[in-house]
């Protein structure tokens, strides 16, 4: 069972850039992914709410970082950044986007960890390869979750896991990797222990 009650989650504030997001205090993880990675159905799974995060037939929808409390407060946060790389806007907002992601990954001081959701089927794009550059150079752990594994047989997924895994071999001090299915709840328990490792730590009960 998780030690956070994550079905508490509730919308706090949206933010724009760096400077309007709420005080840098407390903890939070990020979510991140490329438009159509399945991002905001994780966070709605993650949490068993239907709409906390908004899901778009239009990837890229999702242009703020949004903040969400748990256990009726907000010392421990998830957060839920924009999708990148796949929104049909101009380069020149695709750039903006990828400034304010770099700002919030790097100077952010309660940002315990990065989950970063790649399709199983598309793994390790450009912008999924940027984003791990961002974590290693902050030093933060990032939990992969290979998103939308119902989509492939069970021999097939397993072998999309091993392959990312062996890619990312250079990065396993930072970077662990898993399966992960929204519709099905697969790998659902993994991220919550994965999740209360970085919100609660080693605080006593």
């Amino acid at each position: 069972m998780p030690r956070l009650n994550y079905q508490t989650a509730r919308f706090l504030t949206s933010a724009p850039t760096l400077a309007k997001c709420p005080p840098d205090t407390g903890v939070e993880v990020a979510f991140a992914g490329r438009s159509n990675a399945g991002k905001s159905s994780a966070i709605n799974a993650l949490t068993q709410q239907k709409a906390l995060a908004r899901t778009s037939k239009t990837p890229g929808r999702t242009q703020l970082i949004n903040f969400f409390g748990l256990a009726n407060g907000e010392e421990r946060r998830l957060v839920d950044l924009p999708g990148y790389g796949y929104a049909k806007v101009p380069e020149q907002v695709k750039l903006e986007w990828q400034r304010h992601l770099a700002e919030y990954l790097q100077e952010r001081g309660s940002l315990k960890g990065l989950v970063l959701l790649m399709d199983v089927r598309h793994p390790l794009t450009e912008f999924d390869e940027m984003m791990l550059g961002w974590a290693d150079d902050k030093d933060m752990p990032v939990r992969i979750l290979l998103t939308k594994a119902d989509k492939l047989k069970p021999g097939v997924a397993k072998n999309a896991l091993h392959n990312v895994r062996g890619r990312l071999r250079e990065w396993e001090d930072l970077v662990t990797v898993q399966l992960f299915s929204a519709l099905k709840r697969q790998g659902v328990d993994e991220v919550h222990q994965q999740l209360d490792d970085w919100l609660v730590g080693d605080e006593t009960d």
